[in-house]
């Protein structure tokens, strides 16, 4: 299916209400991506294959199925409009670009990110882009970020919780958080070849609950390693509903006050629960309420992990159906929060 005209998606929405629904968890394989990634992807081990049902990606460690909904942008405006979605911003899942060599990694991102900014430009009020790094080569991840902040519709940088097996505490990323601070460029963080691969290869434990442990790790290691500290202004978003951070924050806390490894701390874990924003795919209301006392409903956005089998099929309707918030909350994680943070 070809993209559909600008006018027929991108005004039909506005008149519909004024308040805007931001999805901040949608992801997308533009097709020139693809094109380049089965193009040279091979002489680097990894292949891409056309199925009867969509598309399989494979690199050495990483496989990940989907279909046509993930890159056709005319089939995404549609699924948009069921869903009552008035804005995707648009981010590279699995496999990302960090298993390819630094030069294949940057060609990647350069790709994702123009593919990015192009589909702001034909529907602007629809699709804003979360850059892709080639963070495995930090020198050329801060020439990208540089580059691509000043591509139109380009609204923050999108991250794995860690790069090849590197958490995100270390020293050789800190260029670019500072400059993704300076711009401020909002982090949206997601798994990637998650924690504890040799024991959850049954039962898609590797995702159910691989993602959110791996989630985890990525926010005590942005706590624990001063990130969080040496860039007070930055904003990072946690997927998944926070994974596990906000529901090990008491452990997090008694392991501050009373293990040696953590004397350095001068606050305790509980103290940056506000420091992140979480999305909305919690998969349950109780914890999706519980979510929303914890932090705060201006510290919640919507999400759907569009369109996997793991995400939510109405993102809205899962905000709409949590009767205990007030119309303002609800209308702060629907959108309102979003479009500080993405600057819409």
């Amino acid at each position: 299916m070809s993209d559909v005209p600008q006018d027929r998606h991108d005004h039909a929405r506005s008149r519909s209400r004024t308040r805007r629904a931001v999805d901040t968890h949608a992801h997308w394989y533009p097709a020139d991506w693809l094109k380049l990634f089965e193009r040279d992807g091979a002489a680097e081990g990894a292949r891409l294959e056309h199925t009867a049902t969509g598309y399989t990606i494979r690199t050495e460690r990483i496989v990940n199925a989907f279909d046509e909904q993930f890159v056709d942008l005319g089939l995404r405006l549609e699924g948009m409009d069921r869903q009552r979605i008035d804005v995707h911003a648009l981010s590279l899942t699995a496999p990302m670009v960090y298993w390819a060599s630094p030069g294949f990694g940057l060609a990647l991102a350069q790709a994702y990110n123009d593919a990015a900014t192009a589909a702001h430009a034909r529907h602007p009020q629809r699709f804003v882009g979360l850059a892709m790094l080639p963070m495995q080569a930090p020198d050329l991840a801060l020439k990208e970020l540089e580059r691509a902040a000043k591509l139109p519709g380009m609204r923050g940088m999108y991250l794995a919780t860690h790069v090849n097996g590197i958490d995100l505490d270390d020293r050789r990323f800190w260029d670019v958080y500072a400059k993704a601070e300076e711009l401020d460029w909002p982090v949206f963080l997601h798994p990637i070849d998650t924690i504890g691969r040799d024991r959850t290869t049954r039962y898609y434990l590797r995702n159910l609950l691989g993602n959110p442990y791996d989630t985890g790790v990525a926010a005590a290691s942005l706590i624990f390693g001063g990130v969080l500290d040496a860039f007070p202004k930055l904003e990072v978003n946690l997927p998944h509903a926070g994974g596990t951070f906000p529901w090990l924050i008491g452990r997090l806390d008694h392991g501050t006050k009373v293990r040696p490894e953590l004397r350095h701390m001068k606050r305790l874990p509980s103290a940056y629960l506000r420091r992140f924003t979480y999305d909305t795919i919690g998969h349950n209301d109780q914890i999706n309420y519980n979510l929303i006392r914890m932090v705060g409903a201006d510290r919640v956005v919507l999400g759907s992990d569009y369109c996997f089998d793991m995400g939510l099929a109405d993102p809205l309707g899962d905000v709409e159906r949590l009767d205990a918030l007030s119309a303002a909350e609800r209308d702060l994680i629907i959108g309102e929060t979003a479009v500080k943070l993405l600057r819409l």
